[in-house]
């Protein structure tokens, strides 16, 4: 890659995944490989290839000639950014049809890559360890809704078990149940009732991937005004979802509000992704519906890493490249960690293992919007944090890093972060200001440089909040410090007191 296009980007090649679906032909461009991948670049084509192979065998030519122009397109557009490593994945409807072999040929010319076709075994592996890619320590059953088959997948502590291929993917239960959502509906049933993979389901997650079911989650999100548009583990209360499914399959789907946010070609698939919910919710009984929008792709990434860098932690990992590339000064972030968990220590306040690893998240973020106006900062640093492509966390730990950020550059927070305000719980709450308070005095005292925190320790003993300068750093004992120190032990009930070592 040129050293222009370089600007801005953290190191390691780019990848392109081509996604050729039942549904849908998609590409995604990451940044590079690595444990929190960043798309670049996303683009999809709904062709259709899966429409009919149910009843007829064969892929539809019209559905062939669009995906063709699409994987031409897709050439293109990855020789512009100059990407090589381009890896190309088929599923349900090509393995399925009988002319899959003579399309595959001529996509792989389109595209200029191999072509994996996936197993329905292979498929269901990669789409479970997507989510354990992305989603902090899943347990549950992970569902992979395409158009053309539903693949199921157990997950226990992280651990992927056998996968099961049903044929009830959206485009191909339409065609066989000749348009009848009851009668998809029986069909879906009786698949369902001896899926091996959902027998221990009752009372855990279920995990959904696919675009249809993201389509029924976006329009449940906008139905009751939820307030933060981040699709990733979106959940949905197991009640709810069955309540939600069965209102979509009885109504049109124009009837539906926000049904604008669903694209058309995808609208007459609701019905049938709705019919499979709800099938799984009554006969297994999850506790909740999580939403997952990383699946295959980056299931296929995260296989392609080492062990090493499986085993890192892809919130801190998001958190440090955001770091890497914002922040004045990365290695400060390090520092403020040590430092605000030495205070911690000397408190009465408790921090849970999750909770200390969000913190170590929002030092790493602390710095992000620095180039802002000093006016803007606290409302673009939530913003950026609350809408940004982090992974292994829920939409509260979101919304709490969020508000952290926020605190961090404004004392008065009356008017900052009300939509993450409405997802976090008192302690959540309690817990960023507090951290955006002690970050407030840090960064009074570092100007956001290494090596000075771990020279002014900050601690809380009988009753006061006291930090000690060493006699070369006497002299930012001025009267910004004292008001920070001052706003900050308000919040934790202590007295301010600056002391500078003999």
């Amino acid at each position: 890659m040129s050293d222009m296009n370089a600007f801005g980007r953290l190191p390691g090649e780019p990848v392109a995944i081509v996604d050729i679906g039942s549904n849908s032909v998609r590409l995604v461009a990451y940044e590079a490989l690595s444990r929190a991948p960043t798309p670049t670049f996303n683009e999809k084509v709904l062709c259709g290839l899966g429409r009919g192979v149910a009843t007829s065998g064969f892929l539809p030519e019209d559905g062939v000639a669009k995906a063709l122009m699409a994987l031409r397109r897709f050439r293109a557009l990855c020789d512009v950014m100059e990407i090589v490593d381009v890896r190309a994945l088929a599923t349900a409807a090509v393995r399925d049809a009988a002319n899959g072999p003579q399309f595959v040929a001529l996509a792989q010319e389109a595209i200029g890559a191999p072509i994996q076709v996936l197993s329905g075994a292979r498929e269901a592996r990669l789409a479970a360890m997507g989510v354990v890619s992305s989603i902090h320590e899943p347990d549950g059953v992970v569902g992979d809704l395409g158009g053309g088959s539903l693949e199921l997948t157990d997950i226990v502590g992280g651990t992927v078990g056998p996968g099961l291929t049903l044929p009830l993917g959206g485009l191909s239960l339409m065609d066989v149940s000749e348009r009848s959502p009851k009668k998809a509906q029986r069909i879906a049933r009786d698949a369902l009732s001896k899926a091996r993979p959902l027998a221990g389901l009752r009372g855990r997650a279920f995990y959904a991937v696919g675009g249809a079911w993201r389509a029924l989650a976006r329009l449940h999100m906008r139905q009751r005004l939820y307030p933060m548009h981040v699709m990733q583990n979106y959940v949905i209360p197991s009640r709810d979802a069955l309540e939600f499914a069965k209102l979509v399959e009885r109504i049109e789907a124009e009837a539906l509000s926000e049904i604008e946010s669903v694209s058309t070609a995808r609208r007459p698939l609701l019905a049938y992704g709705a019919v499979v919910l709800e099938e799984i919710v009554r006969q297994y009984e999850p506790s909740e519906i999580v939403v997952s929008a990383l699946g295959v792709r980056e299931g296929l990434l995260y296989e392609s890493l080492s062990v090493q860098d499986r085993a890192k932690d892809p919130l801190i990992e998001a958190a440090r490249e955001f770091n890497r590339l914002r922040a004045r000064a990365p290695a400060h972030a390090e520092d403020l960690f040590h430092w605000t968990s030495a205070f911690l220590a000397s408190t009465h306040i408790e921090e849970t293992a999750g909770e200390s690893r969000l913190r170590r998240a929002a030092c790493l973020l602390s710095d992000i919007a620095w180039r802002a106006h000093p006016d803007y900062r606290a409302e673009q640093s939530h913003d950026i944090i609350a809408n940004a492509n982090l992974i292994g966390l829920d939409h509260s730990a979101r919304a709490c890093l969020a508000l952290s950020a926020a605190f961090r550059h404004v004392s008065n927070t009356d008017e900052i972060g009300g939509v993450s305000r409405a997802l976090v719980s008192a302690r959540q709450l309690d817990r960023a200001r507090i951290l955006g308070g002690a970050m407030r005095v840090a960064y009074v005292v570092s100007a956001g440089m290494p090596g000075v925190l771990p020279r002014a320790p900050m601690i809380a003993d009988r009753g006061k909040v006291t930090l000690t300068l060493p006699p070369e750093l006497a002299a930012l004992s001025g009267d910004r410090l004292q008001s920070r120190l001052k706003q900050f032990s308000r919040l934790i009930g202590g007295d301010p007191n600056v002391r500078v070592n003999p």
